[in-house]
């Protein structure tokens, strides 16, 4: 197995173009299964919260690229991503192993459905994910602008584990904790974590409890309802087909850059 390109690698390769070379600034793994990364940002590099960018390794002589939303907000002056371990991946099980101080790869233009003008105006989001399907929600429910359009935003997070919930977690503490962010989040952020393998307090498939209206009991508030409520979907291939059949079911309408509607899914996601 090659190990993570360092820094010191590149100073005699050579740089694809269009391609920025980024330092590792801190790695924390969360699970055997999952981590997540912050690294430096390019000073003209620019994404709307919710995108997502081509990132990559030097492995060998050759750079391995996959697309990770960017799981920080378009404010932060770094750039933070949330990954899944895959032991034979042809990137991930490289990315895994960088530390603090080693090179990252990132192309320079950034792309994605997930996206606040991809909506039409309403009262209240869901982001529906699963896995590490979260990371662009990390982005967008740390960025002013979600609050600005909507009164209620609802987090969902299903993984099998109880110890895989815990990025969103963090994620909630940080914003509880930010100097600026908690005064315009204040309760508009709901968050709804479910397992689907171990006993916990939300227990089962997002979908199951759409269906069963436990989602909506448990939230106190009222069924899908396409005047109202808009969606993102974020997650498995099972997961996508699922959820957006359950809002298309209610009304809500799949939207796009070009056309904004009552819900969009990120169809680059694989994880």
């Amino acid at each position: 197995m090659n190990a993570p390109a360092k820094t010191e690698d590149f100073v005699a390769a050579k740089i694809p173009d269009g391609v920025y070379a980024e330092t590792v600034l801190s790695v924390d793994h969360y699970t055997d299964r999952l981590f997540r990364f912050r690294m430096t940002r390019p000073s003209g590099f620019r994404f709307r919260s919710g995108e997502f960018a081509m990132i990559g390794l030097m492995v060998g002589e050759k750079p391995v690229y996959r697309a990770y939303s960017i799981a920080s907000p378009a404010w932060d002056e770094e750039l933070e991503f949330f990954s899944i371990k895959v032991p034979d991946g042809p990137l991930t099980s490289h990315l895994q192993m960088i530390k603090p101080g080693d090179t990252v790869l990132m192309r320079k233009k950034p792309t994605g459905t997930l996206v606040l003008d991809a909506l039409t105006p309403g009262k209240r989001l869901y982001m529906f994910s699963t896995g590490t399907g979260i990371a662009p929600f990390a982005s967008l429910i740390r960025d002013p602008d979600t609050y600005d359009m909507f009164e209620e935003v609802i987090l969902t997070h299903s993984c099998r584990e109880v110890a895989e919930l815990k990025y969103g977690f963090d994620l909630m503490e940080e914003i509880r904790s930010h100097e600026f962010l908690s005064e315009i989040v204040g309760t508009k952020l709901k968050h709804y974590p479910t397992v689907t393998r171990e006993a916990y307090p939300y227990q089962g498939r997002i979908t199951d409890l759409m269906e069963n209206g436990k989602l909506y009991t448990d939230l106190g508030v009222p069924p899908l309802d396409p005047a109202v409520d808009r969606g993102m979907i974020c997650g498995s291939a099972a997961m996508l087909k699922d959820t957006k059949a359950l809002l298309e079911k209610a009304g809500l309408n799949e939207g796009a850059n070009s056309k904004p509607a009552e819900f969009v899914i990120e169809r680059a996601f694989v994880g």
